[in-house]
């Protein structure tokens, strides 16, 4: 059995399709339905079981003993929440207990880090994914959530590395990925939270321009932000790898390791969607202009070192096959 919490959002489910294609057949999802769109992200899928949050341990418990590997990617993802104790129950605390429940019953365990975990990237590690306590202590998230997804690393350092105080054992496979900026399909139920390249497309079919933020950086002009997008396919792909790969352990970045300005990624997306490309810079909200990364660029040296050698997905090829096979259907459903 597979487990994976945040099965039903966006990166869960797409791995759960992911999982499915790899010929795993016995896949348990643990997440919220809530009251939209969300439930359509699972609907193709064979699933054995969906468990509430709520419920994970007593689930856990009843079936330890199939339990082969939890895929921990359900958190509270938005950058801009301000309930500090929500975001840290549920993306450290939670995550504690089932590190320590994968340790205890032998099961393997990945987890979602993230890149918010760097902050600007101008501390002397930039976007290095060392996993040292030594190097981590010098990384200064710029939100809530991005200090959640690093307290955790942290945590987890601490612990492979021999340092921490209580010496708590370690699971038989762990894995964090710091996730950069993914985009594709099943993000639509996020609303305001899906990533730019989904929140553009729309305005670009219509003949409208492409609405991105004013730069409020005078070292980048508007349109020259930053980002290492990286196509949701490439992610799963990298997931399923270690799933196979179980004896691969580490802290490592998940991004193509290529930086693109957003003026880039719109051009490419009008390009993809067959419309001239038109742009228009509005005011950033002031509650983001101080913790607003300009700047995201993975450095991959160390999985591909760990033996992941498929190419990434370029930006112009991810949003053509985004487009063409999913926004532009019916059915835009992975």
């Amino acid at each position: 059995m597979i487990v994976v919490t945040g099965g039903a959002g966006f990166i869960g489910s797409n791995l759960v399709a992911g999982l499915e294609e790899a010929g795993c057949r016995d896949i348990v999802i643990v997440d919220t339905m809530g009251d939209d769109d969300k439930w359509r992200n699972i609907v193709k899928h064979e699933i054995r079981d969906i468990v509430h949050p709520n419920n994970i341990f007593v689930f856990l418990d009843e079936y330890a003993d199939d339990i082969e590997m939890i895929f921990h990617l359900g958190a509270i993802s938005d950058t801009t929440e301000t309930d500090t104790d929500l975001v840290m129950h549920n993306n450290f605390s939670l995550a504690r207990e089932i590190w320590r429940w994968c340790a205890e019953h032998k099961v393997r365990m990945l987890y979602a880090s993230s890149y918010a975990t760097y902050g600007d990237g101008k501390s002397e590690i930039g976007f290095s994914d060392d996993d040292s306590p030594e190097m981590l202590a010098k990384l200064r998230p710029l939100n809530p959530y991005g200090w959640s997804k690093h307290l955790f690393d942290r945590r987890v350092s601490r612990i492979v590395h021999g340092r921490d105080v209580v010496n708590e054992n370690i699971p038989p496979q762990w894995v964090g990925l710091k996730f950069f900026n993914a985009y594709g399909p099943n993000e639509y139920h996020k609303g305001e939270h899906m990533s730019v390249v989904s929140k553009i497309y729309p305005q670009i079919l219509a003949g409208a321009a492409a609405r991105l933020f004013k730069s409020s950086s005078p070292q980048y002009a508007d349109g020259q932000q930053m980002r290492d997008f990286i196509w949701v396919g490439d992610c799963v792909d990298v997931m399923v790898w270690f799933y196979k790969n179980p004896k691969i352990n580490g802290l490592y970045n998940l991004g193509t390791g290529e930086g693109r300005t957003f003026e880039e990624m719109a051009e490419a997306m009008a390009k993809a969607a067959g419309k001239p490309s038109k742009i228009m810079y509005v005011d950033m909200p002031e509650a983001l202009k101080d913790r607003y990364q300009y700047f995201t660029q993975a450095e991959m040296g160390k999985l591909r070192k760990a033996g992941y050698d498929k190419p990434f997905t370029s930006l112009e090829d991810g949003l053509k096959l985004y487009v063409e096979k999913y926004l532009s259907q019916s059915d835009q459903y992975r």
